[in-house]
């Protein structure tokens, strides 16, 4: 079973860790790097090796650890930022070009699944969105509108696949749905039968720019490129970007129902958080997805009642048997709607990026490898100025901002504490978690389920905020920009690249006493 970046498991994990092909040259200077081994990397790295480019594909733990095997797997052009938003904020010729983009996702999609034969449990399927008091229907009838406007084809209906009270609702053809991991694997298996090149368990931790060649250095080897791609969901270091996108969790859950009747269709409600619902065939047996409870990420104290919250929701409406899984999945929301695609800001003309997804990676990650194609091989995209990260205006004093935060200060080396008194002072239930002030030190403590105390130093290795505990993935989460990182401070997510810094407990004998 492939490993995620949490305690919980999602419906997607039943699979055997990706066997790569082939060994990575550290003499070798490849035409692209991509780092990131998610559907976004991975898409990307198919669309360049079938340009005739040599790719070499980093991921820091195994294919699927990250977004790509937690995400709902909503395959959409009836976006989580409605269309008003987008019209407002880029013009309605924008809004239109974004529905272009979309749809050019989506049947990318379809084309790799048909000229592959790949067999993920595809289906397309209708999206409905709906209203449930007079404001929600005044905002669908205006997102109606705008996504009419923008060339989006859909129908005012009378009628919804989920038992759920409504006032108004919508429908939008030409959707799907799929096995996320099933089709990620075969995504890579074409990647590589293409010549393409996948190193798992592979962090990169830094790399050198100049004008001809990029030196990635990663934890065990370092690597040469002529163009690098990041494809991490959020770049790691200290970038503009993580000033304009903001981290959010989301919960869902693979419910089995007792009449065995499902839902077509993708099906949303307009309540913010709102909540969806799918139902996807796995390996001949269907479930119920639902999704929903968002939070930013940090904000939230008690995860582990987003999914009771969620659960008493579902059974409001679901003659429930069985929560056969449940997980939460983290996603990147830009400021004003859309993702960033294209050059990284303040890097060299070799250097790009793709994130700021919101909650429709599926698509946007095919979107991405569409640009991120186009960018490297032909230096322009019709897409690249409405998706491109350099929209972001520089911000005065960054640079400096950049250099005072680079480095962490190391606090505890050559300190220890006490195991029993900081156990007795922290109060801590099994699979709890909190930052206490300790013997005038600030450490963050966690006690896993076998009853061993974790402590770690709670500043964030990214830009120094301090972490929080999330219950229920058993992680320490960074507020400010989204990283996260085991109990014993191990980096599962970036945009942090280095691990928190351990604090040393001791446990006394009773002569040191």
């Amino acid at each position: 079973m492939i490993t995620r970046d949490g305690a919980y498991v999602s419906l997607w994990q039943d699979m055997p860790v990706y066997e790569t092909q082939r060994k990575a040259s550290s003499t070798l200077i490849y035409d692209a790097v991509i780092v990131g081994g998610g559907i976004t990397g991975i898409s990307t790295g198919l669309l360049l090796q079938k340009s005739g480019l040599n790719c070499l594909l980093l991921e820091a733990h195994n294919i699927g650890f990250g977004t790509t095997g937690g995400t709902t797997a909503h395959i959409n052009t009836l976006l989580d930022t409605p269309y008003t938003t987008i019209s407002k904020n880029f013009g309605e010729d924008n809004a239109r070009l974004v529905v272009q983009a979309t749809r050019e996702a989506v049947n990318l999609i379809k084309r790799n699944i048909q000229d592959y034969r790949i067999d993920c449990e595809f289906e397309e399927a209708s999206a409905f969105l709906f209203s449930q008091d007079d404001k929600q229907s005044k905002e669908l009838d205006d997102i109606a509108e705008a996504s009419e406007k923008a060339s989006l084809k859909l129908e005012p209906i009378f009628s919804i696949p989920v038992p759920i009270p409504f006032e108004k609702a919508i429908r939008v053809e030409e959707q799907a749905k799929f096995h996320p991991m099933k089709y990620v694997y075969a995504l890579a298996k074409q990647f590589e039968a293409l010549g393409g090149t996948i190193v798992q368990y592979c962090r990169v931790t830094h790399a050198n720019e100049d004008d001809d060649m990029i030196q990635i250095e990663a934890e065990s080897a370092s690597f040469k490129a002529l163009k690098l791609i990041y494809a991490t969901h959020i770049p790691p270091t200290i970038n503009l970007l993580h000033l304009r996108c903001s981290p959010w969790r989301s919960y869902a859950m693979a419910i089995k129902l007792k009449s065995g009747n499902y839902p077509d269709g993708l099906i949303y409600d307009l309540y913010d958080p709102y909540h969806y619902y799918r139902t996807q065939v796995v390996d001949g047996e269907k479930y119920l997805i639902a999704g929903g409870e968002d939070h930013k990420t940090g904000h939230e104290p008690n995860t582990e009642k987003c999914f009771r919250q969620l659960e008493s929701h579902v059974r409001r409406y679901f003659d429930v048997s069985e929560i056969s899984y449940q997980w939460s999945s983290q996603y990147f929301e830009s400021t004003d709607g859309l993702p960033y695609i294209g050059h990284l800001p303040g890097h060299s003309h070799n250097v790009y990026v793709a994130t700021g997804f919101g909650g429709n990676g599926m698509t946007y990650s095919s979107v991405a490898a569409i640009v991120l194609n186009e960018l490297v091989t032909k230096n322009e995209s019709i897409y690249g100025d409405l998706f491109s990260p350099t929209r972001i205006k520089p911000i005065a004093g960054f640079a400096d901002f950049i250099e005072h935060n680079t480095d962490v200060a190391k606090q505890f080396i050559g300190k220890w504490f006490t195991t029993g008194e900081l156990e007795s002072m922290a109060d801590l239930a099994q699979g709890e978690g909190k930052v206490v002030k300790f013997n005038g030190e600030v450490i963050a403590v966690s006690k896993d389920s076998d009853g061993s105390l974790h402590a770690v130093s709670p500043a964030c290795t990214h830009m120094k905020c301090s972490v929080a505990w999330n219950l229920a993935e058993q992680t320490w989460d960074c507020p400010c920009h989204g990283a996260r990182y085991s109990p014993d401070g191990k980096v599962f997510t970036g945009p942090a690249t280095r691990d928190l810094e351990p604090v040393e407990l001791r446990t006394l004998s009773e002569k040191e006493k």
